[in-house]
């Protein structure tokens, strides 16, 4: 089973590798189309959104945008004491920044600025893949499964986005008990919605 979800994760990372610099500016643009007609984004004002790498669907933009809606950004930065976990931070345009263990950038760790996670309003989640019924196919660190364990059993706490390409797509995943759906997933042409 898992070396069936690492071959999928390869698969879809190549996948959006390979998609032209005007098809993921393009998917960067109507993602803030459509992320404007989601009630959650209306209504939340402290924000969890991340920095995409590796060929995800580019967040800075919408991020740009929700600026100008008034609303509260922060990023995810790797725990420094509790191993694979997640802290979020307050994020501006003149925030310092660092690159983390995976050559992912953070925000410079700055304990003013955290933000418990039960304060946030929304959790954009990056994934890999995605299926039919919300399951979420991330990196296989278990950060966000871990920063959302609280949110999927007790119905409290910020509720999770996922974003991705409409390409990330897939009918079914292989899941792990551990692996914890998302009630939203938006894409640059559209929104899926479970029962959260």
């Amino acid at each position: 089973m898992s070396q069936t979800r690492q071959d999928l994760r390869q698969h879809i990372r190549q996948r959006r590798n390979q998609l032209p610099s005007e098809i993921q500016f393009q998917a960067s643009q109507d993602l803030i189309h459509n992320a404007a007609q989601q009630v959650e984004f209306k209504h939340s004002q402290h924000i969890a959104l991340y920095l995409s790498t590796d060929g995800e669907l580019d967040t800075m933009p919408l991020i740009e945008w929700l600026w100008t809606q008034g609303k509260s950004i922060y990023l995810p930065v790797l725990h420094p004491f509790s191993k694979g976990h997640l802290l979020f931070l307050h994020y501006q345009f003149d925030t310092p920044m660092t690159y983390n263990q995976y050559g992912i950038i953070e925000p410079k760790l700055n304990k003013q600025l955290v933000k418990p996670v039960k304060e946030l309003d929304l959790i954009c989640t990056p994934l890999v893949a995605f299926d039919a019924q919300g399951h979420r196919l991330g990196m296989g660190g278990g950060y966000y499964d871990r920063t959302l364990s609280t949110w999927f059993t007790t119905g409290q706490g910020a509720k999770p986005i996922g974003l991705a390409h409409d390409c990330q797509y897939v009918e079914t995943l292989p899941t792990e008990s551990w692996d914890i759906p998302l009630p939203k997933i938006v894409t640059p042409t559209r929104s899926w919605q479970w029962k959260a």
